[in-house]
């Protein structure tokens, strides 16, 4: 059988026990790991690897040993409770031990559970599983999470409680984020919130989302966009002493001021426009990129294009002029010209 990635969800977190086995594949070892690591927990409950009725084993030890799969699947454990034996990373070449142990598997014998990474539509092993009466094959694939699994992953930290801004946050960080990265950062939100009847506002997000090396370079960019060219020169110091180099100064400017112009000349105006930048504005961060945009206009917004298109092209070129001292005057010009009428 073959789970559509809706029915996966709910499945995940109830799968059947009835099966005799099952296959996660897909090309995102964390979600599979993640996947993985939640539908045995749902199997075998908390206690299930302390009274070993959960065995692992890894392909290459079926290769050497193409009985061990089948015993581990018959052997009987000292205590009670459904049984679950996990071949982890398998591949084609580990097919032929795992498909005769499933020919051979009863009522009665121990679940398996296996994953892989990306297989084929031809791959014997997932063709077998997804065929199979009794077995079933989910793909994971690298899309951004659905909103019934940010939703799910919200239950179980805790949170419940989300503002309407908080919860639009939250989605742009999943889309963003690796899994575990934002899984982490939920577990910690619900730290944060411990003890707090209130409701999680985006600032709370903010808080609790990873912080980049990016801080410094927004810190700079903002300053520019705001007409703060008093601020430049020592973030350009600070962010020098830091190794981010000149031209990736230079990219990072072009980004902010393109992704102001879009949302500027957005037919749905500022709001609309910042709300369909890619990767996504959340938080603080978001307003005020709003304001920026609404402040500077579509035109200005066009001739400071211009300037930072000629400076990357300065940067690029044969000029000898140091390349700091390049981007920190593009900068300063810019916050001379957000502050013109």
């Amino acid at each position: 059988m073959k789970l559509s990635a809706r029915d996966a969800i709910s499945f995940f977190a109830k799968p059947d026990t009835k099966l005799a086995g099952i296959l996660i594949h897909g090309a995102d070892a964390m979600r599979i790991a993640l996947k993985r690591q939640e539908m045995i927990a749902a199997l075998v409950g908390p206690e299930g690897e302390s009274e070993m009725r959960l065995s692992r084993l890894s392909a290459g030890e079926l290769r050497r040993d193409k009985a061990m799969l089948a015993d581990a699947l018959k052997e009987k454990g000292f205590f009670p409770g459904h049984r679950v034996t996990f071949v982890e990373d398998a591949t084609e070449l580990a097919a032929p031990p795992i498909l005769d142990a499933l020919s051979d598997w009863q009522a009665g014998d121990a679940q398996l559970v296996v994953t892989a990474g990306s297989l084929k539509a031809t791959s014997k092993l997932r063709k077998a599983f997804e065929a199979g009466r009794n077995t079933v094959a989910i793909a994971i694939y690298n899309d951004p999470p659905t909103r019934a699994e940010i939703d799910t992953e919200l239950a179980k930290s805790g949170l419940t409680q989300i503002a309407p801004e908080a919860g639009r946050d939250i989605e742009a960080l999943a889309r963003v984020l690796d899994p575990g990265d934002f899984r982490q950062t939920l577990e910690k939100l619900a730290l944060y919130k411990r003890g707090d009847p209130t409701a999680v506002t985006s600032a709370d997000v903010q808080a609790c989302a990873p912080v980049t090396t990016e801080a410094g370079v927004d810190d700079l960019l903002n300053a520019a966009a705001e007409g703060k060219e008093a601020a430049i020169g020592p973030l350009i110091q600070k962010i020098d002493g830091q190794g981010v180099s000149a031209v990736a100064l230079s990219i990072s400017m072009m980004r902010h001021f393109r992704t102001l112009h879009a949302a500027a000349s957005d037919p749905g105006g500022v709001s609309s426009g910042i709300a369909r930048a890619r990767p996504p504005i959340f938080g603080p961060r978001r307003d005020r990129m709003s304001r920026q945009a609404q402040t500077w206009g579509v035109q200005k917004l066009e001739t400071a294009l211009g300037l930072i298109t000629d400076t990357d092209l300065t940067l690029r070129s044969a000029s000898r002029a140091p390349t700091m001292a390049v981007v920190e005057r593009a900068l300063i010009r810019l916050a001379m010209l957000s502050k013109r009428g």
